[in-house]
């Protein structure tokens, strides 16, 4: 049994190696590991959670696994999904990933996969909004470095894609934003 755990910890790493696909499409050389933008959007997840009053370790928890299956079936961006249905292959194999655990702990992380693809509770429409969230910031922060094509993105999860009225709200936000506006007055220089 050790084995397969472990077995379920290295493929992990494999996240770190899987781009985000869809930002290549509008040009992006360099995009975002999937490792990269689960780990955001969790803690988006989290702080969405909070403001919608629903349980944010849970919310959190659901965003952790979402993209799990992609360490096998890559990250298949909208276009070529209209050719492969890539989502069936990638429930298919986190449900394989997590049947590597112990029988407990893989029907609570299968429960928590299975209610987040629903989108029905609360909880899931709050982490699939974290994950759409996540989504339109990186495409600001790439608009913001002159690829304007990520508008994309932003205006498909503005077209009715998010559920909580907090999302809502920092959808049209985000797309103001100054993605570099945060670090600005934080830099403190010597002494003259």
């Amino acid at each position: 049994m050790a084995n397969k755990i472990l077995n379920f910890f290295f493929e992990l790493g494999q996240l770190w190696r899987v781009i985000h696909s869809g930002l290549y499409v509008a040009g992006v050389k360099d995009p975002e590991s999937v490792a990269e933008h689960v780990w955001r959007a969790a803690q988006i997840g989290y702080v969405l959670a909070c403001f919608e009053g629903v349980d944010p370790e849970k919310v959190s928890s659901m965003v952790l696994f979402h993209d799990n299956g992609e360490a096998r079936t890559l990250d298949l961006h909208r276009v070529a999904s209209r050719y492969v249905d890539s989502k069936k292959g990638e429930v298919a194999a986190a449900m394989e990933q997590f049947d590597w655990l112990p029988e407990d702990i893989s029907q609570k992380i299968k429960s928590l996969y299975r209610e987040f693809e629903a989108h029905k509770t609360n909880v899931a429409q709050c982490a699939k909004d974290a994950d759409y969230l996540e989504q339109a910031i990186t495409a600001r922060e790439y608009i913001v470095l002159g690829y304007k094509d990520c508008q994309d993105w932003i205006n498909n999860i503005k077209k009715g894609y998010l559920k909580t009225k907090t999302a809502q709200k920092w959808i049209l936000e985000i797309e103001k934003a100054n993605p570099n506006e945060w670090w600005k007055g934080l830099k403190k220089l010597p002494p003259k």
